[in-house]
């Protein structure tokens, strides 16, 4: 009789334990977003003379 009084009592300390909580707050800091973005890119192109002979205008393929 004593240890099911005792459960009785202890039941519902244990399962308010365990309800879950959720806290909504505001930030102490502003949000800051970075956008400082360096692209850098370059673009090597590189013909061999024998195909800049044959593209040339005296070739008359075009």
């Amino acid at each position: 009789m004593r240890y099911l009084a005792l459960l009785v009592c202890i039941t519902p300390l244990l399962t308010a334990g365990c309800t879950p909580t959720v806290q909504v707050a505001m930030p102490n800091e502003p949000i800051t977003i970075n956008l400082n973005v360096k692209i850098d890119h370059e673009i090597y192109v590189r013909v061999d003379r024998e195909l800049d002979q044959i593209f040339s205008d005296s070739s008359g393929l075009f």
